[in-house]
């Protein structure tokens, strides 16, 4: 049976990298089920080492983190126009992202049913496209602080490309800035302010505002060019070998026969395929399976994946399957019952795999 295993030594020290580097408050994201390190569980470690907020953008993980807080906050980084997830957020007493008019006017409408009032970040699109006022209409944004059943405590934006442009990052920031300037001299408390995530607070220096962003940073596993800070790559997907044969030269592995030994050849299988997220890209995802003759061009061209068993790297032969996978482990003492592993993102395996903490 597979499981991934994370290191919670090395997790903890990644926090603590984070935190100095940052030194403003976190965000904990935790959102993709933890960054695939498990909710509950990340969100525990975050709670432990002094995180006071966790962000999410799926109203269906507010119910999952409210079981491991108390009185932490949980800010929805995302502006719905849905009444249902509104009144979800509110009901919940979550920090609530508005982006727009009308995710301003159904918050109030379902605050006033509840009789609450609902906490709320302002939201800025600076050039991510997605949610939030983008700067020219701050005229908008400013009429949402009068809704009666709403209180701002805070604003954000995100940044489109902080793992590769600084320049653009540094215009995002500028035009957020300004438009909550606008919006102070209309008379509007704004609160706290973020913009910098992970990618930003690694790559781009006087980016940080009042909090910072953090979900990927913690796994480690987050594009950078800063040596400066050497976080901690965390995660392994992880097997018993469950069986070892030898076939002769000459024999085909795996579907389709795209892979034939060159040599006697011993082999190990290992219980981790597609269904676990091994090998799994987006191109995998839409690939035409109906031609053998793609396959094999695509077969041709791709990149050598390798697994580790007792500490040394073998090649997989043959097509990755849905749970299996075949090792070339000639001249080797491999054994059935031996451990495998895969470097794999925690975003990529199954939900369902067991997050085990070690």
């Amino acid at each position: 049976m597979s499981r991934y295993v994370i290191d919670e030594k090395l997790l903890k020290e990644n926090i603590e990298l984070v935190k100095n580097k940052a030194g403003v408050e976190l965000i904990g994201v935790v959102k993709g089920n933890g960054y695939g390190f498990g909710i509950k569980e990340l969100t525990k470690i975050l709670k432990s080492s002094g995180i006071k907020t966790f962000a999410v953008t799926e109203v269906d993980d507010i119910k999952d983190i409210k079981e491991v807080i108390d009185n932490e906050d949980i800010l929805v980084m995302r502006s719905t126009g849905i009444e249902d997830e509104a009144r979800i957020i509110a009901e919940n007493g979550c920090i609530a992202t508005i982006g727009s008019l009308c995710s301003a006017e159904i918050m109030n409408k379902v605050s006033a049913l509840l009789g609450v009032k609902t906490k709320c970040h302002l939201k800025i699109d600076t050039g991510m496209g997605r949610y939030g006022f983008m700067p020219s209409e701050v005229e908008d944004a400013i009429k949402c602080y009068d809704f009666e059943n709403l209180e701002f405590i805070g604003a954000y934006t995100h940044f489109s490309s902080a793992f590769r442009n600084v320049a653009l990052t540094k215009t995002q920031l500028a035009l957020f800035k300004d438009t909550m300037e606008q919006i102070k001299k209309a008379g509007k408390e704004v609160g706290v302010l973020h913009a910098s995530n992970s990618p930003a607070l690694l790559n781009i220096d006087d980016v940080c505002l009042d909090r910072v962003r953090i979900g990927s940073a913690f796994t480690g596993r987050v594009i950078t060019n800063n040596t400066a800070v050497k976080l901690n790559r965390i995660g392994s997907l992880e097997a018993d070998v469950i069986e070892v044969k030898t076939v002769p030269k000459g024999y085909s592995i795996g579907y389709n026969g795209l892979y034939t030994t060159k040599r006697e050849t011993k082999i190990a299988i290992v219980p981790i395929g597609h269904y676990d997220g091994f090998g799994l890209t987006k191109e995998k995802e839409i690939a035409d399976f109906h031609s053998v003759l793609s396959q094999f061009k695509k077969y041709i061209n791709k990149k050598q994946m390798y697994v580790k068993i007792n500490g040394r790297m073998y090649s997989v032969i043959g097509e990755i399957g849905l749970s299996h996978t075949a090792v070339d482990v000639t001249d080797s003492d491999v054994k059935v019952g031996d451990l495998a592993s895969v470097d794999i993102s925690p975003l990529m395996v199954n939900p369902r795999i067991k997050r085990i903490y070690k």
